[in-house]
């Protein structure tokens, strides 16, 4: 049950951050094509779990590429593969951010939404946690169908799921 190494949308490509460049994004180095603002602390905390020869990376971080100029300004991705929920369902969480210059566009609506199409194909439930105060990220979530509030986690996040859509006949 793997997603592909870049999922594309019509502004967008996610493609996976590669080892190589998560030791990069964590000792400080610059790549071109990086927004000056990314890595943010938010990415680097996502790089960190990338490992090399990990038994599937495709559910890992993935830069958020502009298709217009090829910058990476942010990134998102899962906390790892699909696992079995309490009612059987696959289920995984996803994170997500941008630099600040390439907010208020909908580009995080729109990257969640391509990664969305990709999990809906594979049965997988997603579930995202979000602090209360974060309006912009609630907004994103619900355009993208997270309905579902679980509570909140030690931290204070509010927990939200997306039901997997039902199959299109």
């Amino acid at each position: 049950m793997s997603l592909p190494a870049a999922v594309t949308s019509p502004r967008l490509r996610l493609q996976l951050i590669t080892a190589d460049e998560a030791a990069d994004m964590l000792a400080g180095r610059r790549r071109p094509g990086w927004d000056p603002a990314y890595p943010r602390d938010d990415d680097l905390d996502a790089v960190s779990m990338v490992r090399a020869g990990a038994s599937d990376p495709s559910w890992g971080p993935r830069h958020v590429t502009r298709s217009f100029d090829g910058l990476a300004v942010g990134s998102i991705g899962f906390y790892g593969p699909p696992k079995p929920a309490a009612d059987g369902v696959p289920e995984t969480e996803v994170g997500y951010g941008l630099v600040e210059s390439a907010r208020g566009h909908g580009a995080a609506t729109e990257a969640l939404r391509a990664l969305l199409g990709q999990t809906d194909l594979l049965g997988v439930r997603v579930r995202a946690s979000v602090l209360p105060e974060n309006r912009s990220s609630i907004r994103v979530l619900a355009k993208c169908g997270f309905t579902e509030l679980r509570g909140s986690t030690d931290d204070g996040e509010l927990v939200m799921a997306r039901p997997v859509p039902a199959p299109q006949t």
